[in-house]
């Protein structure tokens, strides 16, 4: 029995379908569901895209495809980049009393630019204490040694997929303690995330900050309230042959591709690279065999996503590349998405204020994904994304974007969570510990639109003898169960 995910209007209230998604239904492996909003380049008019097509190659994950064998759940519905334009504001007044006030700083380096909300119950307090400053220690050794599938070199470089494989690791009985569990102490490398020999931001960026000691948000109960806080998690990935949930490749030398952007804010919203010759702005050094959400077969209407790191640079000023409904290469050369996003791994900068990214909080997607090498090694040492059905249109930094609706006490985009100190781990072991213990740490993201409570994982085989566990084990932890931190004042500015 799996939970099913519901397509999201974003600026529509419907309460309907929210209750619709709390219903347990039967599903076969493959069933593709997708809802996106998407105004392409080559489209007249804005088209809501919502299917519910079988997709018979069993390729999930990719913005709702249901996953089979071991993943045994449903993928999440997203609603990435998308721009929504109801209900959202410019940087003055506009529906739902908002008003701006300013900017406010707040600390682990997250700095608002805009306004403050302060209608519909929800209060911003100006600027947020931080609890000593607290700064991250320790960090993550990865086991074994980058594994390469297909890694062929060509023109568009070698991309070495599914992140880093270990053999061994945690073993997992159904979520519960047993002899012989995971282990959960410090792996010790720098005191930030790594991936391969790249460090995923400095140790003071939002994504790396320990929560664990920070105030909660004013609004925490009336957000949690309004996050369907009766639903139980449930782990977004699964198996690379599943294709369920979102992979991701490394690499570097590869050949600048030119870059086609099929949304109407793709050009205006994307990181510009320039192409080393001609006039095209948008050239970015992704292989062309870099693996795509959902798998080559994944309906082009979907979610989509691809993620590289270009390892040059290494180790401290890698690049984060992504792009949003990334469709399969032709010709030879280029690609075809949505719009996309650059991060400089070595910076703390944020996207301009309003803009999106491969995700609908302009956050980058990687950072938040929980990923196979890191459960191995005991420790996830980052804040860890995830989705709720309905949204605020505002967002607090490191996000710049929002999906919502005018309804204040909503959650907005960026929201930082934390599973609550009370809630009793003693019980669990593996891997389901190991992301419970980063949920307290580090937290979790609100980053995007799609089904309630469900977080983001890596596609990877290795995961294949431990999401039972997994399922049984997260599905004991429900929305109530966690709190809001207060990490600074929603803005709409750039809305």
């Amino acid at each position: 029995m799996l939970r099913m995910p519901r397509c999201v209007w974003p600026g529509i209230e419907r309460d309907t379908l929210a209750d619709m998604a709390n219903l347990s239904v039967s599903e076969t492996p493959g069933q593709h569901r997708s809802c996106r909003k998407l105004v392409l380049l080559f489209a007249v008019s804005t088209a809501v895209a919502c299917s519910g097509t079988d997709n018979t190659t069993g390729a999930g994950g990719a913005g709702g495809n249901t996953a089979g064998g071991s993943s045994g759940g449903t993928s999440n519905v997203n609603s990435g980049g998308s721009r929504n334009t109801g209900g959202s504001n410019s940087s003055g007044t506009g529906t739902g009393a908002m008003s701006s006030t300013g900017g406010a700083a707040s600390t682990g380096g997250i700095t608002a630019a805009g306004g403050v909300i302060s209608t519909g119950g929800t209060k911003a307090t100006g600027g947020n204490t931080s609890a000593g400053g607290i700064t991250s220690t320790g960090g993550i050794t990865s086991t074994g040694g980058a594994k390469a599938t297909g890694g062929t070199t060509s023109a568009g470089g070698t991309a070495s997929t599914g992140g880093i494989k270990a053999t061994g690791g945690i073993p997992s009985a159904g979520g519960t303690k047993a002899t012989g569990g995971a282990t959960s102490g410090t792996a010790g490398n720098g005191g930030v995330p790594t991936i391969g020999s790249c460090k995923i931001f400095p140790a003071d960026n939002p994504w790396n900050l320990d929560v664990s000691g920070y105030p909660l948000n004013a609004n925490s109960a009336t957000y949690i309230a309004n996050m369907s806080p009766t639903t139980a998690f449930h782990p977004d990935w699964g198996t690379v042959t599943d294709a369920y949930g979102i992979p991701f490749s490394s690499g570097t030398g590869a050949t600048p591709q030119p870059i086609t952007w099929t949304a109407s804010w793709g050009a205006t919203e994307s990181d510009p690279l320039a192409c080393p010759t001609g006039t095209n702005q948008f050239c970015y050094p992704i292989p062309l065999t870099s693996p795509i959400e959902g798998g080559p077969s994944a309906a082009t209407d979907s979610d989509r996503h691809l993620l590289y790191i270009d390892t040059a640079g290494a180790p401290n000023n890698c690049t984060l590349y992504e792009l949003y409904n990334t469709q399969n290469p032709t010709g030879g050369s280029g690609w075809t998405a949505a719009n996309g996003a650059i991060f400089h791994l070595g910076s703390n900068a944020l996207r301009p204020d309003g803009w999106t990214s491969a995700d609908a909080a302009g956050l980058p997607v990687f950072l938040g994904l929980v990923r196979y090498d890191e459960v191995v090694a005991g420790e996830i040492r980052h804040a860890i994304r995830f989705t709720v059905s309905r949204s605020y249109q505002g967002y607090i930094h490191p996000a710049t974007h929002a999906a919502g609706n005018s309804t204040a006490t909503l959650p907005p985009m960026g929201l930082r969570l934390r599973l609550k100190a009370s809630f009793v781990t003693s019980s669990f072991s593996g891997p389901t510990l190991v992301i419970m213990t980063a949920m307290k740490k580090y937290g979790i993201i609100l980053a995007d639109n799609g089904s309630n409570w469900y977080i983001t994982g890596e596609s990877n085989e290795g995961w294949a003898p431990y999401m039972s566990g997994l399922l049984s084990g997260l599905g004991q932890v429900h929305g109530s169960d966690f709190e809001a931190v207060d990490t600074g004042p929603v803005s709409t500015n750039g809305l």
